[in-house]
């Protein structure tokens, strides 16, 4: 008896980890399907977007549906509806928000790395240090040591004497 038993907690556990798994997969399928037309390129990993419906003046402005590139916030029954699987957590929606900390937007990045934002200004902060962050990679790129960019310049300056 307790073979068997062992048997089907063993099956259990590998049932519901595929159901998981399938799902999982499903999700992302569908959402593959439903942002291929868009032409819109996935840049995160996963994400939530969420709309504090006390704070919204959804009423008054609908700003956020105009500016959701994905089409995945829009009007339903006196109140912004989110259509997760369209969203690709770009936080336009936060930039064209009037009313600060009404849509909050937490996403991962490829690296690993977690942004969590719900202001414009937030947002601008966020982007700001991602650039900088790529730009001095670029650069590390060209000069890998800081001695090098040094010399560099050093040669530019003669050059611009002797002409």
């Amino acid at each position: 008896m307790s073979k068997g038993s062992k048997s089907n907690e063993s099956s259990s556990v590998d049932m519901f980890r595929l159901l998981t798994e399938t799902t999982e997969k499903t999700r992302k399928k569908r959402r593959k399907e439903l942002l291929a037309p868009l032409d819109v390129k996935e840049f995160f990993v996963e994400g939530t977007l969420s709309i504090n419906k006390r704070t919204c003046k959804g009423v008054e402005c609908k700003l956020c549906i105009k500016a959701c590139p994905t089409n995945a916030l829009y009007w339903k029954a006196g109140e912004v509806g989110l259509m997760e699987d369209l969203c690709v957590y770009c936080g336009a929606c936060v930039l064209s928000c009037m009313v600060d900390d009404c849509i909050k937007i937490s996403r991962k990045r490829p690296e690993g790395i977690v942004e969590t934002f719900s202001r414009p200004k937030d947002f601008t902060v966020l982007q700001h240090n991602v650039n900088a962050r790529r730009r001095l990679e670029k650069i590390r790129e060209v000069f890998p040591r800081t001695e090098d960019y040094i010399e560099w310049r050093k040669e530019k300056a003669k050059q611009k004497k002797s002409s």
